[in-house]
């Protein structure tokens, strides 16, 4: 790897000395946390940054310090739960015609009580997963050689892999943490199968855990519940003969994006899973906290639910 980045290491410090001037990059959920974060680090070091935001007058104000800076910020309307939105947002960039060098898919829920996209997905998968699914496989044709695509996906991977034949969740009882596990767990089984497909026109995808940090995410919790997540996962650790977990900051936590976007090895991250700016070891045990449970990274896996998810979108790539 380039540099010893680590947990502490923020996006500013993997970016430094890198001029990213006529890059452009897009990134998804540019109103808020980690996105904005993301946004203003790969502007201010000189990329051109598209966002996309569900809420445009929100992601404007979020975004003005710092939208002329660099190579600037133009921002795109897009839900995430419509795919209606997100095909006109791909179309509209697809008849601009300028390249994309890296995606970074940034935008998601966690969490939410059960209910359905605008197209009758359950919510974390059809946001989180279905929704990227759609967008990058649009986008494709604006990706070249050297470029990447980056999924925001969550150490919560480890709290459930994803039922392909119950993606919907429609045949079980609903938890909102299972939903989580198993969209996230959809988003590195999606970076692994994009992969493969791509890398030959040296397009590489990679997933990566952003950290521990309290941003927008969480809204859809009642009152307390992060102050009782944040207490079961401490005891959880310290169950294991480790010390409370460790939460990022907002700087912090966009670092591992960018890394994997910019700065990382790209046949190191291609096809992988990334935490605290270095790829992540395998980890069978799925109450021990950090690492990859290995049914996120297995390549049948991943192909059973591209097909999957090809089917419930209408949609062949």
């Amino acid at each position: 790897m380039n540099a010893p980045f680590g947990f502490k290491s923020t996006a500013d410090d993997v970016l430094e000395g890198q001029d990213l001037g006529g890059k452009t990059i897009l990134i998804t959920g540019v109103s808020a946390g980690l996105g904005v974060e993301t946004a203003r680090s790969l502007v201010t070091h000189g990329a051109h940054v598209i966002g996309t935001a569900r809420d445009l007058s929100k992601a404007r104000s979020a975004t003005a310090s710092f939208a002329d800076q660099g190579g600037g910020l133009a921002l795109v309307e897009m839900d995430l739960a419509s795919l209606a939105s997100i095909r006109a947002c791909a179309d509209a960039l697809l008849a601009r015609g300028a390249p994309l060098d890296a995606v970074i898919c940034n935008a998601g829920v966690m969490a939410t009580p059960q209910g359905k996209t605008a197209d009758g997905f359950e919510t974390q998968f059809g946001t989180n997963h279905l929704g990227h699914f759609v967008l990058v496989n649009r986008l494709t044709p604006l990706l070249g050689d050297g470029s990447r695509v980056v999924m925001l996906s969550s150490a919560g991977h480890r709290f459930a892999d994803v039922d392909i034949d119950d993606p919907n969740i429609e045949h079980r009882a609903y938890d909102p943490w299972a939903s989580y596990g198993g969209a996230k767990t959809s988003n590195i089984l999606f970076a692994v199968e994009f992969d493969r497909r791509h890398r030959g026109q040296g397009i590489r995808a990679t997933a990566v855990h952003p950290g521990s940090i309290e941003t927008e995410l969480g809204r859809h919790l009642p009152p307390g519940a992060i102050d009782a997540a944040r207490k079961a996962l401490d005891e959880e650790q310290i169950a294991q003969g480790k010390g409370p977990v460790l939460w990022k900051n907002v700087p912090q936590g966009a670092a591992t994006s960018v890394w994997a976007a910019i700065v990382a090895d790209a046949d190191e991250v291609g096809g992988r899973y990334c935490e605290d700016c270095h790829v992540a070891e395998f980890n069978d045990n799925p109450k021990v906290r950090g690492g990859v449970q290995p049914y996120a990274l297995d390549a049948e896996h991943a192909k059973a639910l591209w097909a999957k998810s090809e089917e419930l979108v209408g949609e062949r790539f």
